[in-house]
């Protein structure tokens, strides 16, 4: 089965898929597959899956707690979401606001909860300056483009909250400016009624952000097996054993850490508890300094849109757009070409100087939801996971790792609902496609008129 038709709601292992046919795998080679786990083996800490939160984890595992740990990779470091996102480090996770957090919890729950994702960025920083990470980061700042007039009270509703009741006044700035100015100094978003910029937020090449965490596991000494799908999780007298194709890993404990990317039935402590998202993104051919101009691309910080189906954009480095949005519902329809037309078209009437610009890269990945539009970092009984980015794990992922280390070591983790809930179980799981395309079919028609 190919990647293209890999859905994890379907397909019982995410093993045998391919890499990303994307931008990111075209500016950097990956290094020789690591060997497969062969044998019996044993270990402290075992992490299923080799991406940023498994690759942390074991990081912190190790430096924090002198814990010995194993990953294992069912494919290859680079496969899964870490590489294909659109590598964006915002100050964020989920899907709600933090007066909607004031409001379903308390403001100092709120309060907690903003100050993790602070951290989150913070921490992502410090490793890429501290391990001296050539991740190609951007300029900071955060522009979120109001696409009607409604959007841009909003913004300012939500940064005036933030301001008031979040934030110090040394790490939060919110500036608002208005559509001609940003047409003129950002970006002739053609469908921008305003913006506002928030100083956190940069962009990053993911794929080289994930090698430079493996390259730290490595240097630890930690295993990384490569190729090694779990095939069966047998627990027994409070122990695991986690069977691949050529292999057994014994365990104590054990950290689930594929996210989007783990199959339909891993654990049930996971399994029918996250609905995997397909997201598209586009990248241009390089622009030229003319088209540049004529285009009114002047910024490369990263961007988002106000809409409930999100646009997502920023000027790479070598001056090529990239743009992403929503993918195909199903995961068979992955690979159909409607997609990314869809998102040239919206491209161009953001951009319409770029409508004969050619896209170069096309390709799709999966996130994770929760039904509760929040991330779970929860650990009981030996077994934790960390699940439910939405979209926003490039970040998170590091201080999620952080706090599955601290609690994997029996430290107290913040009173926050990151922490202290399981995933709650999604309803009517069968159903799952068919409401996710009703929710589609209602964001077009709210983004559209509403």
């Amino acid at each position: 089965m190919s990647q293209q038709f890999y859905d994890p709601l379907l397909a019982a292992l995410p093993a045998s898929q391919p890499l990303a046919n994307s931008y990111w795998a075209s500016t950097q080679a990956l290094p020789k597959l690591l060997p497969a786990l062969n044998g019996c083996q044993q270990t402290d800490v075992a992490i299923i899956g080799g991406g940023y939160t498994g690759l942390l984890t074991a990081y912190y595992l190790a430096t924090e707690y002198n814990i010995d740990c194993h990953v294992l990779e069912a494919n290859q470091v680079g496969f899964g979401a870490s590489a294909r996102n659109a590598g964006f480090v915002l100050k964020g996770s989920g899907r709600l606001g933090y007066s909607a957090m004031a409001k379903r919890w308390d403001m100092t729950t709120a309060q907690g909860i903003y100050t993790e994702f602070t951290q989150a960025v913070n921490r992502v920083e410090g490793l890429i300056n501290q391990h001296q990470i050539q991740c190609e980061p951007q300029d900071k700042g955060y522009l979120k483009v109001a696409h009607n007039p409604k959007a841009l009270s909003s913004l300012k509703s939500a940064a005036d909250f933030i301001q008031q009741n979040m934030a110090k006044d040394s790490d939060f700035t919110a500036e608002f400016i208005n559509a001609e100015a940003f047409r003129n100094q950002y970006l002739n978003h053609h469908q921008a009624y305003g913006a506002l910029r928030l100083n956190d937020g940069f962009g990053i090449n993911p794929l080289k952000l994930l090698l430079g965490y493996k390259s730290m596991v490595e240097k630890l000494g930690i295993t990384i097996n490569e190729q090694s799908c779990v095939r069966d999780w047998i627990e027994e007298n409070g122990k695991h054993r986690l069977v691949t194709d050529q292999g057994e890993l014994l365990a104590n404990k054990v950290i689930m850490a594929g996210n989007a990317y783990s199959p339909k039935q891993l654990n049930q402590r996971i399994d029918d508890k996250f609905l995997p998202i397909l997201s598209n993104i586009i990248v241009t051919e390089p622009l030229t300094a003319d088209e540049l101009k004529a285009a009114g691309l002047h910024s490369h910080q990263v961007t988002m849109d106000t809409r409930i189906l999100k646009y997502y954009f920023r000027l790479l480095p070598d001056n090529r757009l990239l743009f992403g949005g929503r993918g195909a519902v199903w995961g068979k329809d992955a690979a159909k070409p409607i997609y990314g037309q869809r998102l040239k078209l919206a491209m161009d009437k953001c951009f319409p100087h770029l409508s004969r610009k050619k896209v170069a890269y096309n390709w799709t990945g999966w996130i994770a939801a929760s039904m509760d539009d929040m991330p779970h970092v929860y650990s009981n009984n030996g077994v934790g996971y960390s699940l439910g980015y939405c979209g926003a794990g490039v970040s998170f992922s590091a201080q999620a790792a952080f706090r599955l280390a601290q609690s994997i070591a029996g430290e107290t983790l913040p009173n926050l609902p990151l922490y202290n809930s399981p995933l709650p179980t999604m309803p009517f799981t069968k159903a799952r496609r068919i409401g996710q395309w009703g929710y589609y079919h209602y964001g077009w028609l709210k983004d559209k008129f509403g």
